[in-house]
């Protein structure tokens, strides 16, 4: 059986194996850039910061099955930065606690988390990239 190409969303539970130079690991592969992780799979999110998060970015976490997600752990980069009313809003009327964190630290409570079966889902912001390091 050949391996499909990654297409910016590999399905199923993944802990997060590492993070760096503006990426993560998990589920034996890397990707540069921001992503979702949710009980259905972990899929790249086109933003870089917390300002950017909005309906479109909310949609795949709000698809998930009615009471599959009770809380989002937000990475919000190198520094704490809230997402806005409305996106806390959204969250709240759909059931979701959302916890906001330097992403380190987001991914580190990730794991925990979904290593004791709580329902939880991470939006984890990457960074700046290596080559954008000035």
């Amino acid at each position: 059986m050949t391996p499909s190409r990654y297409d910016g969303f590999l399905p199923g539970v993944h802990v997060i194996e590492g993070y760096g130079a503006g990426g993560f690991l998990f589920g034996g592969m890397s990707h540069r850039g921001s992503i979702l992780a949710l009980p259905s799979g972990v899929r790249a999110v086109p933003i870089t910061q917390a300002s950017e998060i909005d309906a479109s970015v909310l949609a795949p976490l709000l698809a998930e099955p009615q009471g599959s997600v009770d809380l989002l752990v937000l990475g919000t980069g190198d520094n704490l930065a809230l997402p806005s009313r409305e996106v806390r809003a959204q969250l709240r009327a759909a059931g979701v606690g959302v916890d906001p964190m330097a992403t380190h630290h987001a991914i580190a409570t990730y794991n925990i988390l979904l290593g004791e079966g709580r329902k939880v889902a991470a939006l984890l912001l990457a960074g700046r990239l290596a080559d954008e390091a000035s």
